[in-house]
């Protein structure tokens, strides 16, 4: 992780979201990507970090549907699930 603090504080916020399930999937979604993030990805993720665990792990898993203000390519690639990594 870089010296950059906005980062490092999404960071923190991605891996202590409440529960180990979404901790796991933002988490990780943080880790795999975060670092070809444009600014308008940052945004993105900062806005979605907002969202309720049970919201965001209803549209990982697919239980319901994702709302049309998070789709795009940013939740395409989190929707792929390949980040999570449990051990």
């Amino acid at each position: 992780m870089n010296d950059n603090p906005q980062m490092r504080r999404l960071q923190f916020r991605a891996w202590h979201r409440g529960t180990r399930e979404a901790d796991y999937t933002v988490g990780g979604f943080f880790d795999r990507y975060h670092e070809i993030w444009t600014p308008e990805d940052i945004a993105w993720f900062e806005a979605f970090m907002e969202e309720q665990d049970a919201d965001i792990m209803g549209w990982a898993l697919g239980t319901i549907p994702v709302p049309d203000r998070w789709k795009g390519p940013m939740m395409d690639k989190f929707l792929k699930l390949d980040f999570v990594k449990i051990a």
